[in-house]
């Protein structure tokens, strides 16, 4: 439908990873509990969908200096996988 990255911290199913592949988009990961220093990146947002539900609404945002890492890529590669022992 056009999304090329998202942002989160934690780890994504199969059916997320299968997507992303599909997609040719990334995943980002942010810092956990680092809201207010992750804002300071935003220079723009515009709701792009569900409007009606506020701060839960689809938003495009342009960032700077946005302190995230690629967790998987456009190939399926995978940091939680590869990185992140298992427990």
């Amino acid at each position: 439908m056009g999304l090329k990255g998202m942002i989160g911290k934690g780890k994504r199913s199969q059916e997320v990873t299968d997507a992303i592949v599909r997609n040719k988009a990334v995943y980002f990961a942010a810092v956990g509990g680092a809201g207010a220093l992750l804002s300071k990146a935003i220079v723009a947002s515009e709701v792009i969908a569900y409007d009606d539900l506020g701060t839960e609404a689809i938003r495009k945002l342009t960032v700077e200096n946005f302190p995230a890492i690629v967790v998987i890529d456009s190939e399926g590669s995978n940091l939680y996988e590869t990185v992140v022992p298992k427990a």
